[in-house]
């Protein structure tokens, strides 16, 4: 079916995106948004802004392609001034952002850098609050997902990357940004869909993501008496550079996503209005949710 001439439009939603059956792929870590097959649809023709982020100023990890890309777009649409980190090897992804983003008259600040490193957290922090003139919104979204069919097979060191990733960065990122947010400013962690149902190929991930929700939990209660919102939105499967770089096992790509009840796999434009809406002043008393978005499956 045609794509819709904007997120807004009124349509039926197992419709609204055609289902990806994508051929089997693989790219090498950390994966294009350039590459991917089909192209994922990051609201670059299809997302509308309204004005609800004008002035702020965001920090999103993971801000150069899939749903942090989406994130980047959307913020931008509603007046925001962006800083994206990413791995090097993501540079000409992270370009495209920063294009679509400048176009809308909106700065876009680039920071490459490996957030399994304390110190490369906290420069990024530093260096958004600098480049940007202060800090109002922090999405901590960068992830790593490798999928492995027994506990086995995962190694030290893909474990160790995976919480690092997961888990040490956004512990890090969160502790350096806190000091720079002011009343009315937020914090959107990304989760998974798999904090609440795990496959039994992603138990390294799945724990961290569970992580991740007990900690925007804890963190929200600490920061609401200083009027700085945390919150966590859990995606469930969508078509993303992540999905094709070892996060699903090569032969499940053509079926990713269609065993959802919406019946297809989700797009990274779809996710965006929830990192909008959480960040936005009109969820002021929304403080300490995780925002399920997942095409209709089961969570707590």
């Amino acid at each position: 079916m045609a794509q819709k001439t904007d997120h807004l439009t009124f349509d039926d939603p197992t419709t609204r995106h055609p289902r990806v059956s994508p051929p089997e792929q693989d790219q090498p870590m950390p994966g294009l948004d350039a590459e991917l097959d089909p192209p994922a649809d990051r609201g670059e023709t299809s997302y509308r802004g309204t004005g609800r982020l004008q002035g702020r100023r965001a920090l999103i990890t993971g801000g150069d392609s899939g749903i942090g890309g989406a994130v980047a777009i959307a913020y931008a649409r509603e007046g925001a001034d962006v800083a994206i980190n990413y791995l090097p090897d993501e540079q000409e992804d992270a370009d495209r952002i920063r294009e679509l983003v400048e176009a809308e008259g909106r700065t876009c600040v680039q920071l490459p850098g490996d957030v399994t490193n304390k110190e490369t957290c906290e420069r990024l922090v530093e260096q958004a609050v600098e480049r940007l003139g202060g800090l109002d919104a922090l999405v901590v979204n960068a992830g790593k997902q490798v999928t492995s069919p027994s506990i086995e097979e995962i190694s030290d060191e893909q474990f160790d990357l995976t919480v690092k990733t997961n888990v040490y960065a956004m512990f890090w990122i969160c502790r350096a940004a806190v000091k720079h947010l002011g009343a009315g400013s937020t914090i959107v962690l990304s989760s998974s869909v798999q904090a609440y149902s795990p496959s039994e190929h992603l138990l390294d991930y799945a724990m961290t993501k569970s992580a991740m929700n007990t900690f925007g939990k804890g963190l929200a209660k600490q920061l609401a008496p200083r009027g700085v919102r945390v919150n966590v939105v859990a995606p469930g499967p969508v078509w993303t550079p992540l999905q094709v770089v070892q996060g699903q096992p090569k032969e499940a790509i053509p079926e990713f996503g269609l065993g959802q009840p919406l019946g297809r796999a989700g797009q990274p434009v779809e996710l965006a209005p929830a990192y909008v809406f959480l960040a936005s002043p009109e969820s002021s008393y929304v403080v300490g949710e995780t925002l399920n978005v997942n095409g209709g499956a089961d969570s707590p």
